[in-house]
């Protein structure tokens, strides 16, 4: 599991931090996010927060690792699943909550809370938020870095259950990278299509596509291919 790096912020103010800029990010995005948003956020003074985090930059990158070390809790939690069901519910997760592909695995939805619409929102403002955050990224190296290094665990997170499956004979012997690949990329790029064209179907058409033509033709013969 990745490590933070924020050592000189207690446990209890990262998290506060953490969440107080997920909030302030939905509600102002990226380019009009100020340290003193995230300060009143969360609660505290300015000047602790610039204690812990020099700049709006700094705090964005920790919060960009936050978010990394989030995905692989969740991932270790899917340990004890079989690798179809274990690949299936971690493409749900990367799905709106009424996008998924009908399945009977886990409840196919984000992180946000089940609140119909109000959630849709919140989930494309973040959306749109982290996207703002990406376009710094080609004159950022702090950013660039730090979204390589998210990108590239998360690819191979999801190549490691791929090659599980082959190894134990659940999955057809596939190339696991590139179809970790395929994967994530296709769902990050439907996602953004969602947040930057208002497109709201796109994540799911891409998604059932990525069900019929590939999550279901890995599956080895006798399996269960849903």
């Amino acid at each position: 599991m990745t490590e933070r790096t924020d050592a000189s912020a207690p446990p209890d103010v990262h998290e506060t931090v953490m969440e107080a800029t997920y909030r302030a990010l939905c509600a102002r995005g990226f380019a009009r996010l100020t340290m003193q948003n995230i300060a009143d956020e969360a609660d505290v003074s300015s000047s602790l927060l610039h204690y812990h985090y020099d700049t709006k930059r700094d705090l964005l990158v920790a919060f960009l690792r936050y978010l990394l070390e989030r995905f692989e809790e969740k991932f270790e939690d899917t340990e004890d699943e079989d690798p179809e069901e274990r690949l299936r519910g971690l493409v749900a997760r990367m799905l709106p909550e009424d996008e998924s592909v009908e399945s009977d695995v886990g409840d196919g939805g984000t992180d946000a809370a089940d609140d119909g619409g109000t959630e849709d929102a919140e989930y494309d403002r973040f959306g749109l938020a982290i996207l703002e955050v990406r376009m710094q990224a080609p004159y950022e190296d702090a950013y660039r870095e730090q979204l390589r290094t998210n990108m590239g665990v998360i690819r191979a997170r999801i190549a490691d259950v791929i090659r599980d499956g082959v190894e134990t004979g659940a999955f057809r012997d596939v190339d696991a990278d590139r179809t970790a690949r395929l994967l994530v990329d296709a769902l990050d790029g439907a996602r953004s299509e969602r947040v930057t064209l208002g497109d709201d179907d796109a994540p799911g058409e891409v998604a059932a596509a990525l069900d019929e033509f590939v999550l279901s033709s890995l599956v080895a013969d006798g399996g269960d291919g849903r």
